[in-house]
């Protein structure tokens, strides 16, 4: 999780499989940040949940949130964008953590308030997310090409 005030900053996340990255900006205060989920519900380990809150749908996303509003971010002027959560590897995707993770993070925004502004969701690529904190430009890049979300 990286949350940044600062212009010029690009704030990243790698290798977005069946994991999410969620972007979250808004664009008067210029306030920005990006975390990479790996599973949807914390109470698979909760000693993990922890120490890295942000590891876990259920809890990463409101810990998430409350640093950017913290930070200066307005939850009526946030644009939220959302990749990843694929579907790797070949057969049967018997785990579903892809789906479950992208079907938790849903759930929470709906509760919230929350809608998600650009996604990219599924599919079987790995993916790689990008925000540009200057103006919150939001891309992905994989395999060699890039596209904005």
């Amino acid at each position: 999780m990286k949350i940044s005030k600062q212009p010029g900053d690009i704030v990243v996340t790698h290798a977005l499989g069946s994991c999410l990255g969620i972007t979250a900006y808004d664009p008067v205060s210029c306030v920005g940040g990006i975390f990479h989920v790996m599973l949807p519900n914390s109470e698979v380990n909760p000693e993990k949940a922890k120490t890295n809150p942000y590891m876990f749908v259920d809890k990463g996303t409101p810990a998430f949130f409350k640093k950017l509003y913290s930070t200066g971010a307005d939850k009526k002027r946030i644009i939220v964008k959302v990749a990843g959560g694929a579907a790797l590897g070949s057969g049967d995707d018997f785990f579903a953590i892809g789906k479950r993770n992208f079907v938790m993070l849903r759930k929470l925004f709906w509760k919230n308030g929350i809608m998600i502004s650009g996604e990219d969701v599924g599919g079987s690529i790995s993916r790689t997310l990008y925000l540009d904190i200057s103006n919150g430009r939001t891309w992905l890049s994989s395999g060699g090409r890039e596209w904005d979300l």
